[in-house]
C-alpha cells in the first residue's frame, strides 16, 4: 500500500511533466511531441485518479489545484491541435 504523501508526490511530478511536455509540444508542433503531450496528461490523470481513490480526504485542494493545472494543459494542447 502506498502512502498517501507519496501518492501526491507522484501527482506533483506528473504534472509538472505534463506541463513542461505540452509547453515543448506546443512551440514546437511536432506532431510525435504532440501526442506524446497528450498521453502525458492522461498518466497523469491517471496520478491523480489513484490518489484521489487512496486519499484521505485532507489533500482535495491539493488535488484540485492539480486537476486544474492539467486541464489548462489539456486546453493548450488542443488549441495546438486545431
Amino acid at each position: 500500500m502506498s502512502e498517501p504523501f507519496n501518492d501526491l508526490k507522484q501527482v506533483e511530478m506528473s504534472v509538472k511533466a505534463a506541463q513542461k511536455m505540452v509547453g515543448t509540444a506546443t512551440m514546437s508542433m511536432d506532431r510525435e511531441q504532440l501526442d506524446e503531450a497528450t498521453q502525458a496528461i492522461q498518466d497523469a490523470r491517471t496520478q491523480l485518479s489513484h490518489a484521489r481513490n487512496n486519499g484521505t480526504g485532507v489533500d482535495e485542494e491539493f488535488l484540485h489545484s492539480q486537476e486544474v493545472s492539467l486541464t489548462q494543459c489539456e486546453e493548450q494542447l488542443n488549441e495546438a491541435k486545431s
